[in-house]
């Protein structure tokens, strides 16, 4: 009898097969446990890494265990938002979201060219109609949303309000995107495919357009208003500080030496007035051998 051979097999510790990765798991589990019970529906992501991990609102719902991690060369089956779509979300998509899920590509906005779009996706790939972000890195930019956000997009747009809030209050700026969003994505869950919802993006488009256009021309008419005579504008010396100085404290000591009668009224002193006139004729006079001087010049 070989040397160990009486020892029972009990006494032998057991191994987890391995999967495709060599880690002691399942092929293609997630490394965050995800249980079905924690949302309504499935929730996945491919995660490409591009992004901060302290910031990442995919991380963190993995973290959380509401979403599973899909390898590249996995396909889902429910509604994929993701840049390569054809079709835009609509409330037509409302089964397929319910009774599949939605997925979502983790990556970075500049660095799209890296994802290998043809190994990942699936049958309902679906872009996103205008939105603004509400996140802390691209809030109040239009079209650039993050994970949890094209999620929760993807849920309010087919009629699940109420799935959107509960993934947007794990994120203490999530309820800001469904408030700041609030009419237009009223406007989507009223229509029913695709190009209805195109539709009402381009009249939403067309509006902000419009009202941008408005916008620039009441400020550049106020700015005609501010600037006084454009005519005369340029042909007008700018006064130096000192200059200004010296009218403002002439001012100030015209108001402090000023006489008023009981009515409130300025009394205006005729010596004071006449002595202005008469320095004024005596400015005028020594202006004027100058003019004659030059005629002189002209004429000899």
């Amino acid at each position: 009898m070989a040397k160990g051979k009486n020892k029972g097999s009990d006494d032998r510790p057991s191994r987890p097969p391995k999967g495709s990765s060599g880690k002691h798991s399942k092929r293609g589990e997630s490394k965050h446990h995800v249980s079905s019970d924690k949302f309504h529906t499935k929730l996945a992501m491919w995660d490409f890494d591009h992004c901060d991990p302290k910031r990442c609102s995919g991380k963190k719902l993995e973290r959380l265990g509401l979403i599973k991690s899909l390898r590249v060369g996995q396909k889902f089956q429910g509604v994929v938002v993701s840049p390569n779509g054809k079709g835009v979300v609509c409330p037509n998509d409302r089964e397929i979201v319910e009774t599949n899920g939605a997925a979502v590509v983790e990556c970075s906005w500049a660095r799209l060219d890296e994802v290998p779009f043809n190994k990942i996706g699936g049958k309902h790939e679906r872009l996103l109609p205008y939105l603004v972000a509400a996140n802390q890195v691209n809030y109040g930019r239009a079209w650039k949303l993050n994970c949890v956000e094209a999620l929760a997009a993807c849920f309010a747009i087919v009629g699940h309000m109420d799935w959107a809030a509960e993934l947007l209050d794990h994120f203490s700026w999530g309820p800001a995107f469904l408030d700041i969003n609030k009419e237009i994505l009223e406007l989507y869950q009223q229509c029913t495919d695709s190009e209805s919802v195109q539709k009402v993006q381009e009249e939403w488009l067309d509006k902000l357009e419009e009202e941008v256009r408005q916008r620039k021309e009441h400020g550049d008419s106020e700015d005609l208003w501010l600037q006084g005579n454009t005519n005369r504008g340029e042909a007008l010396p700018s006064l130096s500080d000192s200059e200004d100085e010296d009218e403002d404290d002439e001012e100030e000591y015209q108001l402090k030496n000023a006489k008023y009668d009981n009515l409130g009224n300025l009394i205006i002193d005729e010596e004071e007035e006449e002595e202005e006139s008469e320095e004024e004729e005596d400015s005028d006079e020594e202006s004027i051998p100058e003019l004659t001087e030059v005629e002189n010049l002209k004429l000899s």
